[in-house]
């Protein structure tokens, strides 16, 4: 930090921007005072002390109240921002003195979290009690945009994805996975014990999203094939694609794990697809997995030492 940034942090103190939030709010130096528990006449001393430390006129004073000038619009926004940090940090430590001794964010991609992570992190739960996982949802490449930009401590998504403009990123294995094609029991694939993917394409397709690994790779290899795919509708879920394959609106592509979790009691079948692109590697990503907290570090390492789903059901 510059000299003059350090300056800059020392005239300005926390009170007053608090104070200028509430006036710019209200419109006015006498309600934000009522909401603040504060004199006006301190609340205005605040202010001049505010527009003193700045160099410039935060507001517009008149008889109905005060309006912000450009640089108290500009001041305003900012200083909401440093607020929420500050609630939010609060917010964190609180959960320290509440027993939570660590918090991990996850960012996953709907195949990593059907057939893994519910297994996976319920073990890692039940041996560290006092860490806290925030797992969020996305495409494999809003994962790594959410690693990348520090959203996110750890991203865990289709490994081919990595390779695509986030190079920067560190990847490490983490579980294997087949895709299948999804067809109901009557359909005209449904006995055969494996398929290539071109072979489905003289079918309609449920698919998912455009972003979507899976969506990605299947349009590659119906590009080599130069044959296009016979979309039908897309959605946003494996469960959604299971549903309207069911009531007959085409044929799909999902992990065959995740369809074995969630068939129910639809009247589907899976036939693997022969395509070398089918059978995947989802894989943990970081920015630095060496220089990650170590309540990440610890979730990382139990990820990848953590038993296969055959493995466990062995046991």
């Amino acid at each position: 930090m510059k000299p003059t940034e350090r300056s800059f942090a020392r005239r300005i103190d926390l009170t007053s921007l608090q104070l200028f939030v509430a006036v710019g709010e209200t419109g006015s130096i006498g309600k934000a005072a009522e909401r603040e528990f504060i004199a006006a006449s301190a609340v205005s001393k605040r202010l001049a002390e505010l527009e003193s430390a700045l160099g410039t006129a935060l507001l517009y004073r008149h008889a109905r109240g005060v309006d912000l000038t450009p640089a108290g619009q500009a001041l305003l926004h900012h200083a909401r921002s440093v607020l929420f940090g500050l609630e939010k940090m609060q917010g964190e430590l609180s959960e320290y003195a509440d027993g939570v001794r660590g918090h991990v964010r996850v960012h996953a991609s709907i195949s990593a979290i059907v057939q893994f992570l519910p297994e996976d992190l319920g073990r890692f739960a039940r041996q560290h009690p006092d860490v806290k996982i925030d797992l969020a949802e996305h495409l494999s490449g809003e994962v790594l945009r959410a690693v990348q930009e520090g959203a996110a401590d750890i991203g865990i998504c289709n490994a081919s994805a990595v390779g695509h403009g986030a190079e920067a990123l560190q990847l490490q294995p983490y579980r294997h996975d087949h895709l299948a094609l999804i067809v109901p029991s009557a359909h005209a694939l449904s006995a055969l014990t494996a398929i290539n993917f071109e072979e489905t394409l003289d079918f309609d397709h449920v698919g998912l999203q455009a972003n979507s690994s899976i969506a990605l790779a299947m349009h590659q290899a119906a590009a080599q094939a130069r044959r296009p795919i016979r979309l039908r509708i897309r959605v946003s879920g494996l469960d959604a694609m299971c549903r309207m394959i069911d009531n007959g609106l085409g044929v799909g592509v999902m992990p065959a794990r995740a369809f074995a979790l969630m068939r129910g009691a639809s009247a589907l079948v899976a036939v693997p697809l022969a395509d070398a692109w089918a059978r995947r590697t989802l894989g943990l990503v970081a920015r630095d997995f060496a220089t990650l907290p170590a309540t990440a570090r610890a979730l990382v390492e139990h990820l990848r030492q953590a038993p296969t789903p055959a493995e466990a059901a062995a046991a």
